[in-house]
């Protein structure tokens, strides 16, 4: 029913102006779109991320965005890096850690959050 559909990313912030700087100025994401001062809304690819106010902002414990970035994970976890983001390292079974990359065989996983703890990762996949 839904699988030819596009779905979008919501992610809950306290601070929008806090949350822009971080999406725009170091992530790279372009607004698209805004719904007042409630709603920003990012291009990534083909898809959308709604940025949005919220006071349960920060209560997810699990991944909510995935880049899928293939061969260039260590070159854009680097390019974070330099930006100012901190990765989150896990101690996982069967993974290893590689600097910031989480090894699992052939995959690799670099995971960060945002300002407000909203978990979001790069995969090789």
């Amino acid at each position: 029913m839904l699988g030819n559909i596009d779905a979008v990313a919501n992610l809950a912030v306290k601070d929008l102006a806090v949350a822009r700087r971080f999406y725009e100025d170091t992530l790279g994401l372009a607004q698209v779109d805004s719904e007042g001062d409630e709603v920003v809304v990012y291009g990534s690819g083909k898809t959308r991320i709604n940025v949005y106010r919220s006071a349960f902002a920060g209560t997810n414990q699990a991944t909510a965005v995935t880049w899928q970035v293939g061969a260039d994970i260590e070159r854009l976890a680097a390019a974070l890096k330099a930006k100012g983001v901190r990765f989150e390292h896990y101690d996982m079974p069967d993974t290893k850690l590689e600097g910031d990359l989480h090894v699992m065989g052939d995959m690799k996983v670099a995971w960060f959050k945002d300002p407000d703890g909203n978990i979001l990762n790069l995969i090789n996949g």
